[in-house]
């Protein structure tokens, strides 16, 4: 029986272990897409103590809690911070082949050199030794950074927002990481939603255009990847619900289409995949232009609890994974933009893992000279960024893609002590090769085989953003 979390976690095979620990383990880190705030690396935030760095905005933690029959006062109320670590401790040992199990445990034994189990004899335990450790001087928010060995970081920004904080990390020259923003235009997008039209009055007043038609709204969008492209902007992201490429459609109908929103007037299901289709295409052509990677991460159900969206708002972990069949639609908008030679580099994600093969069949079709990879199957995402996901996905995206040219793992987490899900992806990664190569499916080539687990980890990573 091999011990919990040892040195072999994970990798089955003597293969495997040579593959990571010559050559994935200690590859730096490009963190592409996240959602940490740049705020606390421009002002290298110290936690207090290991809840408010473990459990503060963690709604993949307080899903697993409320399924556990916690109170919500313990995971978003007015418990204290240690009841709230006390609760986690006493959920953590019933998730069984969750990834948080994993997660949780590579954590502490990384950060804090914790080499035990997590439960609720030992909550008291950890909860001083991981609080001690957070109070030495590496352990802030940057040192955190610098110890995971991160080159670049993508945060998720938007469009109106005004990248003070990027200003003031980058120059600082006594930090070295590269913090980038990403542009994330959802909420200019999302015509149908809420807030619409009080979002665009922001957006024309931070580009200073009067945004009154389709037109003007586009000049205030490309002032605004100006001022994103001077700050080295590299990358949007946009989560859709699902994936839209409409054309029966004129700029006439775009303007009246915008004039009803901006009146307060809602937007039917149509008008609104019209609208949503044309700033697709806008953006993309934009992105091809400057260089930039297009991001599209969909198929997620948002906000199911009504009750609980009311009290807490978005991203609470209250979502759910959506049928959306987008396949077509993700081949139109990819052609549409390819046809006047015009599509950026894209990395497609959907959470429904039964449109891995689908994704992949489609980027085939429009992969090109200008990358190895053009277009990318974005890493096993939220619901299935598990041991289980992962191992699906790549070896999916390896049937009938490939695997050699992906640029591999990123975080999307809102934790800065998520780097080590770079490193569990990487046991899996070397894990699915030596399985391969232990069968007989590939030979054992370990130069090469090295070569290929260090793109996959970071090479690839790092040219396909010109990082």
């Amino acid at each position: 029986m091999e011990k919990f979390m040892s040195e072999n976690f994970m990798l089955s095979s003597e293969t495997a272990r040579t593959l990571y620990r010559s050559y994935a383990a200690d590859m730096p880190i490009i963190d592409y897409h996240c959602h940490i705030n740049p705020k606390e690396i421009a002002e290298n935030r110290r936690f207090n103590n290991i809840t408010e760095v473990w459990l503060g905005g963690d709604h993949y933690k307080w899903r697993a809690m409320r399924s556990n029959g916690i109170e919500e006062k313990y995971i978003t109320g007015d418990a204290s911070d240690y009841d709230k670590f006390k609760v986690w401790a006493s959920t953590l040992p019933r998730l069984i082949g969750n990834p948080l199990y994993h997660w949780s445990h590579l954590e502490l034994k990384t950060y804090f050199g914790y080499d035990g189990v997590l439960n609720e004899k030992t909550c008291d335990e950890v909860w001083n030794l991981c609080n001690a450790k957070l109070a030495e001087d590496d352990m802030t928010v940057r040192g955190i950074i610098n110890r995971s060995g991160v080159k670049v970081i993508c945060t998720t920004d938007d469009p109106i927002d005004s990248l003070i904080y990027h200003k003031q990390i980058s120059e600082d020259k006594s930090f070295t990481t590269k913090v980038l923003p990403a542009w994330r235009p959802d909420k200019g997008v999302n015509i149908d939603k809420d807030g619409f039209a009080e979002y665009i009055k922001s957006l024309s007043q931070v580009s200073g255009i009067e945004i009154k038609d389709y037109a003007s709204l586009t000049e205030a969008y490309r002032k605004r990847l100006d001022f994103f492209e001077s700050y080295g902007c590299r990358a949007s992201d946009h989560g859709l619900d699902y994936i839209v490429c409409r054309k029966d459609y004129t700029e006439k109908d775009l303007d009246a289409i915008l004039a009803s929103a901006l009146s307060g007037k809602k937007v039917s299901v149509d008008d609104a995949e019209r609208y949503k289709s044309a700033l697709l295409l806008f953006f993309g052509r934009e992105y091809a232009k400057r260089g930039w990677v297009m991001q599209l991460h969909y198929g997620v159900i948002r906000n199911n609890n009504t009750t609980m969206f009311k009290k807490l708002g978005p991203d609470t972990g209250y979502d759910a994974i959506a049928n959306t069949n987008s396949i077509p639609a993700l081949a139109e908008l990819l052609d549409a933009m390819n046809r006047s030679g015009e599509l950026p580099k894209t990395i497609i994600y959907s959470i429904n893992p039964a449109e891995n093969t689908p994704i992949v069949t489609v980027m085939g079709c429009f992969q090109g000279p200008e990358a190895r990879g053009k277009i990318q199957h974005g890493s096993a995402w939220w619901f299935n960024d598990s041991n289980i996901g992962m191992r699906a996905q790549l070896k999916e995206l390896a049937a009938c893609g490939v695997l050699g040219n992906f640029i591999g793992m990123l975080t999307d987490s809102r934790s800065f002590l998520s780097y080590t899900r770079h490193d569990y992806f990487r046991r899996i990664l070397c894990d699915v090769i030596g399985e391969w190569v232990e069968g007989g499916e590939y030979p054992c080539d370990i130069e090469f085989l090295g070569s290929l687990v260090k793109d996959i980890s970071y090479n690839n990573t790092k040219n396909y953003f010109n990082f």
